[in-house]
């Protein structure tokens, strides 16, 4: 949503470009199409032009009829462009001041239709958008959107040349007795383990010569770490203790990594160890199970981590740069692992949608009551720190390379003032896109109820909810009037400043 009244506020950013369009079409608005389709969708503004100082002055569009007539032109030329993803309610013209302007709203692009490109050429006129404006996508992003548009996840692979002894027969012994405690009678009990890690979907048959042999997911979660790196070069599992003084990247107290030769540094044995660690020092306040004498250690923080885990695991691209790297300090803990969200972060924050880069990985987890397969992960994770009083997750994507990013904090969220959105007014650009949304519109208008911004920004109840007590908590917005039917208003000024 944008305030057309007030143009003049806001700078390019993520998801806004302005453009003069005083000759015609810009030939850049395609490389911008091509950037919000393949990120996170934004608004192009034709008939608006930069002045030195980065704001922007509403100069108006001699015939703007004309220039969407040749904007549909283009967009339904397939030989220019790889896909249309707009309909005619996204470009309106707008009046301001008495000039005309264009608006086109991109969405972002789903996974089937990644990468959108230009000129029928997808590995050189790609693009995607970052905060300094459009960029070429590296031929490591288009990979990954490719795979990414494959109907079938990445772990599903069968990987046709690696042999069945890349197991560690230890690492799938530890996990059936996990299976054995926490499903009885499960009918795969008696298996041996061939058959069993065939049902698991931990090998299938190659489609040419019907051999059994490892899937991707198989070998990610029980194979050899020696034997992981020939598939994924770049694959690296790495846990950190920071609980001295200070933020120092290349000091920790404790650290469990792979490729040491320690143990077999696969997926399993690190979520088994990991998870042990991330939730060491959380309280265990002494509860009995209904038999009144076995106690409950479990909490829902406790399995909330464990959660955290498990989306960083079944969400990462192992093809990817950097690895999977989690840090853990007194007070807050930071899961990061290659590969981007698979769905629009604001989606991945609403819930109800599921759409895992490794779905065999998943089902392997939700089997031992691990993760979540109806989308509820996150805004389970969210709903456990709002209860808890502390400051809400934090989620970040970043390109080039592709990474994903949870923050979590174990500070009260009443005392904490620096979080994702400002101290004294200055704005972090790490505030969610949803609270963004949501603040824009309640500083742009006048105050309003939960209900009105909910209805105005497209976003549910319970999201809208959960944003204006991030922002108010940020000392970023107030309420007005009783609980009930009271009215938020803006306290600072910091959106696209």
């Amino acid at each position: 949503m944008i305030d057309l009244s007030n143009l003049a506020k806001y700078r390019e950013n993520n998801r806004l470009e302005m453009k003069k369009a005083a000759g015609g079409l810009p030939k850049s608005i395609w490389e911008t199409y091509s950037a919000f389709a393949n990120t996170n969708g934004g608004i192009i503004v034709l008939g608006v032009e930069e002045l030195p100082d980065k704001s922007f002055r509403v100069s108006g569009l001699d015939n703007p009829e004309k220039l969407i007539l040749d904007f549909w032109n283009v967009m339904h030329d397939r030989d220019k462009i790889s896909v249309n993803l707009l309909s005619e309610r996204d470009v309106r013209v707008e009046a301001v001041d008495g000039r005309k302007i264009i608006i086109i709203n991109v969405s972002r692009a789903r996974l089937q239709d990644r990468p959108v490109y230009l000129n029928k050429d997808y590995l050189n006129h790609s693009y995607r958008r970052n905060g300094e404006g459009d960029y070429k996508c590296t031929p490591a992003e288009v990979r990954s959107m490719l795979r990414d548009a494959e109907p079938s996840t990445q772990d599903m692979l069968v990987l046709s040349k690696m042999p069945l002894s890349v197991f560690d027969n230890d690492s799938v012994r530890r996990y059936r007795n996990r299976l054995d405690a926490a499903r009885p009678a499960h009918v795969w009990k008696e298996l041996d383990n061939m058959d069993f890690l065939y049902k698991l979907g931990c090998i299938d048959r190659d489609a040419a010569t019907g051999a059994l042999h490892p899937t991707a997911a198989g070998l990610l979660m029980f194979g050899h770490d020696y034997e992981i790196v020939k598939e994924y070069p770049n694959y690296f599992l790495d846990y950190q203790e920071h609980y001295e003084d200070g933020d120092s990247e290349t000091r920790w107290t404790d650290r469990f990594c792979s490729s040491t030769g320690e143990w077999s540094g696969n997926l399993y044995d690190f979520f088994v160890q990991v998870s042990g660690k991330i939730t060491l020092d959380v309280k265990r306040p002494f509860k009995l199970a209904d038999d009144g004498f076995t106690r409950i250690d479990d909490t829902p923080v406790h399995k909330a981590l464990r959660e955290a885990l498990a989306n960083c695991l079944v969400n990462a691209d192992y093809y990817g740069e950097r690895g999977l790297v989690i840090k853990k300090w007194r007070d807050r803990i930071e899961f990061a692992n290659p590969g981007n969200f698979r769905v629009g972060l604001e989606e991945a924050l609403s819930g109800g949608v599921s759409q895992p880069r490794n779905s065999v990985l998943l089902k392997m987890l939700t089997l031992i009551n691990i993760g979540e397969r109806a989308g509820s992960g996150i805004p389970s994770i969210l709903s456990v720190w709002e209860k808890q009083g502390w400051v809400q997750p934090e989620y970040k994507e970043s390109f080039n390379p592709d990474r994903t990013i949870l923050a979590l904090s174990f500070s009260s969220a009443k005392t904490d003032g620096t979080r994702n959105g400002t101290r004294n007014g200055t704005r972090n650009e790490s505030i969610s896109q949803v609270d963004n949304l949501i603040y824009e519109y309640i500083h742009a208008e006048k105050p309003a109820t939960a209900a009105q911004i909910a209805e105005a920004v497209g976003k549910s109840p319970r999201t809208v909810k959960r944003s204006l007590s991030v922002l108010q908590a940020l000392n970023l917005i107030q309420k007005v009037g009783s609980d009930k039917s009271g009215q938020w208003e803006a306290v600072f000024d910091f959106i696209n400043n």
